[in-house]
């Protein structure tokens, strides 16, 4: 009795050992009871369209396996009442099983999205915990027969390895027996115009068909197996195409041979072998475009010398950092990678940040200082009290990043995507209705099929779907090696598109480390107002409320009670007895606080050059004002230019006063009063973004603190530098690891480059088929020409999408 197939997952089981069940009617046969299972369980959640939409699928048992939820709690992120976790997920085989965990996962109650990326097998499930929880999510995906593995990163990039492989090995064999093909082939081709006896033409012929064979059925394997899942799914793809030309050149030929005709093996191998050359490239392009987020799990050391435990035990060892928690203490000597995220307890040294930063000069770290996982430490000991570990080091938050920004499409390649769902079915469709033309018109078959598989291969939505996402793959690769971190393809776009661009002022425009210049007491002693300041500013880390704790000895502070606070504004607490108000003249103002004209002439003297002025009131009574400096960042005034020079508009938006905000914007070369929003709020600022969009204008916001987390939310492009609060960065669309402000126009114009590249590459690629498929057509084009074709219009892509690699050296020519 004949072998049956089963219907879940293909694979051949002998008709005695089938499970067979009858479904609607009709009978069933599955290799196993996990595979009728798993087809039960479809079919009963109305998912059946998962088996018509399935190609390129690999028959064999699906695996499922038992897996323990504690394997995966540490990888689960909790925010806003939702969690999070990414998967990596094994037995994926092909687009559809995308669509089936998706769906599958989608329709449980509780689990709030699902996104599952084909390139690297990884999931990212968000749900609700009240309503399911982690242990039945990993049953659901287990349940369908694939199996969910805990999140490595590197998993991904063995899939691109193990790609290239097999596509080496197939384009290899090719190529060998291409070349000898192509002997022979030259023979038959001479004696075609200057004779040949019929003995000889047909010992040539049969070795060609030889040479031809493995060609067409190992190395073209690929292409035949998934034309023939989609041709039993009825669907078509861009191997149906390659694999109809390809085989009908072949079957023509062997054909011809014994009806004494030519014979066309050449261009059945040829077609095949160009077309593994040009995936083998651009593979080879995907693993170049990806290849930062390797290098940077590289960075990652996989051991600390661990020297004490939170709870004070001493341990003096080499451990695995896996078991290294926050609140240790690690030692790192000069040579070594810094392990973690961690503050300098003991010892001084040069730490190299450049894989963070972009700056290849060493930052100096002492004790206080922080220091960041993945960084060298130079030449002194440090002994390092550990803050972050896992995925909450600024390192594994990079590859995040980098990771996210590569799975997000850019809106323009729906272009992209909705004309590749057509193109194959048309391109088939054109070539059939060419071979029946020709057929009627001159009655010849051979050129007639010829010209029919020309069309088919000349055809390229490759160049299409490349077009997007390999440019986006770039840039943002582009962007990281100078130390900007880019979500995703959309934010490039957006970011290229952007015309306004709204600056913060306190550590944005300056640098963020004032300094307490002046202290104007009012009926106080000049030492206890200073006190009193610092008591109510002591648990505040706004760089205002540090400089105004500068030098004041902690031991001489209060504890302050009933302690509020005044987003970007002030606060109000009792000390000693006191009910005191610190803020800016406007809050002092908005609380009832009288300020005499005396008061006021001293306010505009102490606000001269742009400084800011705070004042501390007990009860109505102003005590006193506090006048402090902080720094124009150096590289302020050239950023500034280079945004004004491309025609953007430029923004201050702060929460300090319109004089002192006047001041600093004028050293940064703003000189337009209107351009100045002050005071504002935090919520005013992200009031003050929204009324700009409603405009009609395009909006980069770029802050750094927990004030800004609003306006970089509603911002289209929320730009926060990397040495800003973790508010600040997780609000943002993109980072700037290093506070260099003219990274802010370096991120437009990557971005303007890469949303310029993929314009040309979709350009191209419309362009390619809109003039060689007529001329297919037209029997203008050879097939194993359409096959050159075809690959060259894929790696016109490629390069043009790798140049935005190759500039990167000119973004920042120090950078190594």
């Amino acid at each position: 009795m004949d072998d049956l197939i089963c219907e879940h997952c293909l694979s051949r089981v002998k008709a005695q050992e089938a499970v067979i069940a009858e479904l609607d009617g009709e009978e069933k046969a599955f290799c196993c009871t996990g595979c009728h299972g798993i087809y039960l369980l479809l079919h009963e959640r109305g998912l059946d369209e998962f088996y018509a939409r399935r190609r390129d699928w690999k028959a064999g048992r699906p695996e499922p396996a038992e897996v323990d939820p504690d394997l995966f709690r540490e990888h689960v992120r909790s925010t806003g009442g939702k969690s999070q976790i990414d998967l990596n997920i094994s037995g994926i085989r092909c687009a559809s099983c995308i669509w089936l965990i998706e769906r599958y996962l989608s329709g449980i109650d509780g689990i709030l999205s699902v996104r599952v990326n084909y390139a690297t097998h990884r999931a990212r499930i968000e749900w609700s915990p009240e309503r399911t929880d982690l242990g039945h999510i990993l049953h659901s995906i287990s349940s369908i027969g694939y199996t969910p593995l805990p999140f490595s990163p590197s998993a991904g990039e063995e899939a691109v390895a193990r790609e290239r492989k097999d596509l080496l090995v197939r384009f290899g064999t090719a190529s060998f027996f291409s070349m000898q093909l192509m002997l022979y082939t030259a023979t038959l081709y001479a004696g075609y115009f200057h004779g040949i006896e019929e003995g000889y033409r047909r010992i040539f012929q049969f070795i060609a068909w030889g040479l031809a064979t493995p060609v067409m059925f190992y190395s073209g394997y690929p292409f035949i197996r998934s034309a023939l899942r989609g041709i039993r799914n009825r669907t078509v793809n861009m191997d149906t195409l390659v694999a109809m030309g390809s085989f009908s050149a072949y079957a023509y030929s062997v054909f011809s041979i014994f009806a004494g005709g030519e014979v066309y093996f050449d261009t059945s191998a040829m077609i095949i072998t160009l077309i593994l050359l040009g995936r083998l490239i651009e593979a080879g392009a995907k693993g170049k475009a990806t290849e930062v987020i390797s290098r940077l799990l590289g960075l990652q050391p996989a051991q600390a010398r661990l020297v004490r435990k939170a709870g004070g035990e001493h341990v003096g060892r080499i451990v695995p950092l896996s078991v290294v928690s926050p609140g240790d203490e690690v030692e790192v000597i000069p040579g070594d990678r810094v392990p973690v995220d961690a503050d300098v307890v003991e010892g001084a040294s040069e730490v190299d940040e450049s894989m963070l930063t972009g700056e290849p000069m060493p930052v100096p770290k002492q004790e206080g200082s922080k220091v960041y996982g993945g960084t060298i430490n130079l030449d002194g000991r440090l002994l390092l009290r550990v803050s972050k570990t896992g995925n909450k080091t600024v390192l594994a938050r990079i590859i995040k990043s980098i990771e996210e920004a590569q799975a997000r499409k850019a809106p323009i390649q729906s272009v992209a995507d909705r004309v590749v769902g057509w193109f194959v079915p048309a391109i088939l469709m054109i070539s059939l209705l060419t071979l029946a033309a020709r057929l009627f018109n001159t009655g010849d078959t051979a050129s007639s099929l010829m010209t029919a598989v020309s069309v088919l291969v000349v055809a390229c939505p490759c160049a299409l779907g490349l077009a997007t996402p390999l440019a986006i793959l770039t840039g943002t690769t582009a962007a990281s090696s100078r130390g900007i971190l880019i979500r995703g393809g959309d934010i490039i776009e957006t970011a290229a598109r952007t015309g306004t661009v709204c600056l913060d002022k306190t550590g944005t425009l300056t640098e963020g480390r004032p300094v307490l210049e002046e202290i104007v007491p009012y009926g106080i002693d000049r030492d206890e107002l200073h006190r009193l300041a610092a008591s109510a500013e002591r648990s505040s880390e706004h760089t205002i409320a540090r400089a105004i704790r500068e030098g004041m000895p902690e031991g001489t502070l209060s504890m302050p009670a009933g302690y509020r606070t005044f987003a970007g504004r002030g606060l109000k607490c009792t000390i000693d007895g006191r009910n005191v108000t610190v803020g800016s003249p406007a809050f002092l103002a908005t609380e009832g606080v009288m300020i005499t004209d005396e008061q006021r002439d001293d306010l505009r003297s102490l606000s001269r050059g742009g400084k800011t002025v705070i004042g501390l009131a007990a009860g109505q009574q102003l005590m006193g004002w506090f006048s402090i400096s902080d720094r124009i960042r150096p590289e302020a005034a050239r950023a500034i230019s280079e945004l004004l020079d491309t025609g953007l508009d430029v923004y201050i938006l702060t929460g300090d006063q319109v004089d002192a905000a006047a001041a600093i914007a004028g050293q940064a070369g703003i000189r337009d009063r209107e351009k100045i929003m002050a005071p504002l709020s935090p919520v005013e600022k992200a009031d003050r973004v929204r009324e700009l969009t409603r405009e009609g204008r395009r909006v980069m916001m770029v802050g750094d603190g927990i004030n800004d987390a609003p306006a970089l939310a509603e911002a289209d492009v929320g730009t926060a530098m990397g040495r800003g609060t973790d508010i600040a960065i997780e609000s943002a669309d993109a980072v700037l690891m290093k506070n260099d402000l003219t990274l802010v126009p370096e991120l437009i114009r990557i971005s303007g480059d890469t949303l310029r590249v993929i314009r040309q590459n979709l350009f191209w690629a419309f362009s390619y088929n809109l003039i060689t498929v007529p001329l297919a057509v037209a029997g203008r084009i050879h097939p194993i020409v359409s096959a050159a074709l075809m690959a060259m219009s894929s790696l016109i892509v490629v390069g043009n999408s790798l140049r935005l690699k190759k500039r990167r050296q000119d973004y920042n020519p120090d950078y190594s």
